[in-house]
């Protein structure tokens, strides 16, 4: 058997405000609550369970997902419409602004609990032969 990531958790302020805003911006479902989790599965099939942790105990974390063109549009149009500040840059130099790296388009943006959030649309090292 080849090893794959099944899933991860993802400490939280409010893990159903957390696993919430994630599906709503890339429209996926989120599961029922499961113990101290709530799950997000993505369509790999690697699960991001959110669990709330007391306040200040949070290390921000990145979370990169891959996206198709048109749900770049939609989750980038859903970014837009909630007014959540983006970047084109992880270390926020370029706000308001996308990223065309690796032949596709890339944004960053934080969840409410801090995590820093990127959507791309081609893999890292996407434009090489």
């Amino acid at each position: 058997m080849s090893v794959e990531l099944n899933h991860t958790i993802v400490h939280a302020r409010d893990n159903r405000e957390s696993a919430e805003f994630l599906g709503r911006i890339l429209g996926l479902e989120v599961g029922e609550a499961w113990g101290p989790f709530v799950p997000v599965l993505t369509a790999n099939g690697v699960g991001l369970d959110f669990a709330t942790v007391p306040a200040g105990t949070i290390a921000p974390q990145h979370y990169a997902f891959l996206v198709s063109d048109e749900e770049f549009d939609a989750a980038f149009a859903r970014i837009l419409e909630a007014g959540i500040t983006y970047w084109a840059d992880p270390r926020m130099r370029h706000p308001g602004e996308i990223n065309h790296n690796h032949g596709g388009r890339g944004v960053y943006f934080l969840d409410p609990s801090g995590h820093y959030l990127e959507i791309i649309t081609r893999p890292y090292g996407g434009d090489l032969p």
